[in-house]
């Protein structure tokens, strides 16, 4: 049986000319995409590292720039993507919406909810378009369990559990990754996805946290473990499990495919040992993820992040590697999602900003509905430092 995920904007209404700023390991796996992609065309990049520009510049025959402020005044650029440090995303979506720029912001949508507001202020000013992703909640799998939910063949929601088990932590880092002020952890960087997913599948009113966080590595002094309840408006609740230290890995539960879709062989503990070799981490991070380390294709499963499972009143649902999994009274059936052209996840971000400059279709993840996951985020620590249950103000509805 198949399924299918949110229905994409149609292409051919005009080729969207497509600027890119970062070009690490975010901004890396979005040129691929948006080459994929029939409604962009890859115009520019800004990155501070030579390396990245220099491959990016020869493979499409585009301007690169050291700077975010020329890609933004750089008239061939229609949207940009900002996929800079944390720290920068408010400034630099400022800055993009000012040139008139359309603008895809990666997770975090900024450090402070003031930060957010002040995005969504120019973004409104300058009558610009904003879509806040890429997060795993634009995942085929996770948009098909969406329309199953909402849909109500069965029946009320009553939980979501959503648990990832990674090696995130001892990656090679730049210094503010390790640092939590300055966006560093898995609570900006990670717990994002998760928080991201669940509204989506509750419809997006959540309620209340109550949450713990732990740090228990010393040589890496920021959050690497969560647990988190989340409480919806509308009765549901979801669990949140994070684990980012490179003992288990939870993909061993999906089906041996990582993150974005590829096979994988488990290695428990390869990133602390490589890591233990490592004399410069912000070089080998550049070296290792940012543009032009490497040349893979486009994987050939589902992405996902973790595993996410929705009980309602009359069955269950989870990712498989190429579908949807629905548990019921009659057993388990799967849902195959077919997988279009171009690169799963990344190309429903881009839909939603074609949607949204040739359709005026909106798009769910608009900066209300970033500031709200950031709200849930910065309620976990909250929470943790209070020892008690947060009440969330700024939720908006899926």
């Amino acid at each position: 049986m198949r399924a299918s995920s949110a229905e994409p904007a149609p292409l051919g209404l005009g080729i969207a000319g497509l600027g890119i700023a970062g070009l690490g390991m975010a901004g890396a796996v979005m040129v691929q995409a948006a080459a994929a992609h029939k409604g962009y065309v890859l115009r520019a990049a800004a990155d501070p590292h030579e390396a990245p520009r220099a491959a990016f510049a020869q493979d499409f025959n585009a301007s690169a720039y050291d700077d975010i402020g020329d890609l933004c005044a750089d008239p061939a650029v229609e949207v940009v993507y900002i996929a800079t440090p944390h720290q920068f995303h408010a400034p630099h979506a400022v800055l993009a919406a000012e040139r008139g720029k359309h603008i895809i912001l990666e997770k975090p949508m900024a450090m402070t909810l003031a930060d957010c507001d002040a995005i969504i202020a120019a973004v409104e000013r300058h009558n610009v378009h904003l879509v806040v992703g890429h997060t795993h909640a634009f995942d085929p799998a996770v948009r098909a369990m969406r329309a199953l939910v909402a849909g109500g063949d069965l029946g009320r929601l009553g939980m979501i559990h959503s648990f990832n088990y990674t090696n995130f932590l001892y990656r090679p880092r730049r210094p503010e990754e390790l640092d939590t002020a300055r966006g560093g952890g898995i609570l900006f960087n990670q717990v994002p996805h998760q928080i991201d997913i669940v509204r989506l599948l509750a419809g997006g009113l959540a309620r209340s946290v109550r949450a713990q966080v732990t740090a228990l590595d010393r040589s890496r002094p920021t959050e690497g473990s969560c647990a988190a309840l989340i409480q919806f408006e509308n009765g549901a609740a979801a669990s949140l499990v994070y684990g980012g230290y490179d003992y288990f890995d939870s993909d061993e539960w999906h089906f041996n495919v990582g993150e974005r879709g590829a096979p994988k062989t488990l290695d428990h503990g390869a990133a602390r040992r490589a890591l233990m070799k490592t004399s410069d981490e912000t070089r080998a991070r550049t070296e290792t993820y940012a543009y032009g380390s490497s040349k893979a294709g486009l994987p050939p499963h589902q992405p996902h992040f973790g595993i996410t499972i929705a009980t309602c009143e009359k069955g269950e649902l989870r990712a498989s590697a190429d579908g949807l999994i629905k548990y019921d009274a009659s057993g388990a059936t799967e849902y195959e999602i077919d997988r279009g052209v171009g690169m799963p996840g990344r190309r429903e971000v881009l839909d939603d900003m074609l949607g949204l400059l040739r359709l005026g279709r909106p798009s769910v993840h608009d900066g209300r509905w970033g500031k709200a996951t950031l709200e849930v985020a910065l309620a976990i620590l909250q929470s943790t430092r209070e020892g008690r249950e947060i009440m969330l103000e700024h939720q908006v509805t899926a």
